[in-house]
């Protein structure tokens, strides 16, 4: 997966935009489970995500293989971990991620990575400790230290201690910005005014 400046994953999806993303995908489904009586643009858009959903298929049944031939390659791991995270198949990448840990063990993107599949299998407790662990290995880890906001805040009805993550990470990184392109520091002052 691709880095940007400061060191953030682009591919990775942060928490808190993975499940409006998700309910899209979701409704996206929906509307095109409905095929329209014409066979109008319905059809067009249908066999563009039946192709793309071969594709993300394909992916991971290479990568199944690839693990398969080779079972020490980490990266082959956290490769088919990032496939199931991208396919949204939670238990599945949660195995493959930490089948790389087990190779190398203080990857802070993929405890990362794995802290937001456990979150989105429903073990926000899990995610946390996950986070830690990768703050613990490379503290002032941007991502996981934003990732531990959200599921604080959202997961634990924590805002003080949410707000606390991300205050230290403005000290990381004081130009940080939140998935959809606003600074975290903004996003603190309008957290606070509404917790006080």
């Amino acid at each position: 997966m691709a880095e940007t400046e400061n060191g953030v994953k682009k591919q990775t999806l942060f928490i808190s935009i993975g499940v409006s993303l998700l309910i899209g995908f979701l409704s996206g489904i929906i509307y095109s489970d409905n095929p329209s009586q014409t066979g109008g643009p319905a059809a067009p858009q249908q066999a563009q995500q039946q192709q793309q959903q071969n594709q993300m298929e394909q992916n991971i049944a290479s990568l199944q293989f690839a693990a398969q031939q080779n079972p020490n390659n980490a990266e082959t791991w956290t490769q088919l971990g990032h496939a199931y995270f991208d396919s949204n198949q939670p238990a599945k990448a949660i195995e493959a991620y930490n089948k790389s840990l087990e190779i190398i063990p203080s990857n802070p993107s993929v405890l990362t990575d794995l802290g937001v599949m456990y979150r989105r299998n429903g073990q926000p407790g899990k995610a946390i400790e996950t986070f830690d662990k990768a703050l613990q290995v490379s503290p002032g880890f941007e991502q996981a230290l934003f990732n531990k906001g959200i599921v604080l805040y959202n997961d634990f009805g924590n805002a003080a201690g949410a707000i606390g993550i991300w205050k230290e990470l403005v000290i990381v990184n004081p130009g940080a910005r939140t998935p959809n392109g606003g600074l975290v520091s903004e996003m603190i002052d309008n957290f606070s005014k509404q917790v006080n």
